[in-house]
C-alpha cells in the first residue's frame, strides 16, 4: 500500500505491526543457494542435534531480509533507507517458527546532508511466536520534507 508522509508525518512513538510469517525449510535452502553459506548450523539437521540449539537455525541474513520484507506491506514513495543500524540477533530462528516485524519511531533529527529530508530512526523489532525478539536494529531513512 502506497502511503505518502513527508518527514512532519511522522510522530515518535508511534508504531506499526506487520503480518506473521512462518520460516520453512525451503527458505534455508534459498537462503543457502542466494548467499552461498552452506554452514552447517544452517543445513546439516544431524549435526545440528548435538548442539545446545537441537536443530538447524536461519542464517541472520534471512531472518534479516524476511523480517525487513515482512515491513514493505507500507509503501512511503517520498522516503528511502540510508541504512540499518546496530543489528543483533539475540535469539536463534528455526525451521517452523513465525515472525512478525514491529516498528518504533524513536528519532526525528534535520538530516545534515540534505535540507530538503529528515532523518528518520526506526527501531525494529522482529519477534517469533513466543514473543521473544530474534532481531533487534535501528532503521534509518530520509524523508521529504514540506517544500
Amino acid at each position: 500500500m502506497d502511503r505518502p508522509r513527508h518527514f512532519e508525518d511522522y510522530v515518535l512513538g508511534e508504531t506499526r505491526k506487520t503480518y506473521g510469517r512462518t520460516i520453512t525449510e525451503t527458505d534455508f535452502v534459498v537462503h543457502a543457494g542466494h548467499t552461498g553459506d552452506f554452514f552447517p548450523h544452517h543445513m546439516d539437521a544431524e549435526a545440528m542435534k548435538s548442539t545446545p540449539f537441537g536443530q538447524r537455525i536461519a542464517h541472520g541474513t534471512m531472518t534479516f531480509a524476511i523480517g525487513i520484507g515482512l515491513t514493505a506491506s507500507e509503501i512511503n514513495p517520498l522516503a528511502f533507507t540510508y541504512g540499518y543500524e546496530r543489528l543483533r540477533f539475540p535469539k536463534p530462528v528455526f525451521i517452523g517458527d513465525t515472525i512478525h516485524t514491529e516498528l518504533t519511531i524513536t528519532g526525528l533529527d534535520p538530516d545534515p546532508k540534505r535540507a530538503t529530508h529528515g532523518r528518520i530512526t526506526e527501531q525494529v523489532r522482529v519477534i517469533n511466536q513466543r514473543g521473544e525478539t530474534v532481531l533487534a536494529c535501528d532503521h534509518i531513512y530520509l524523508a521529504e520534507r514540506r517544500a
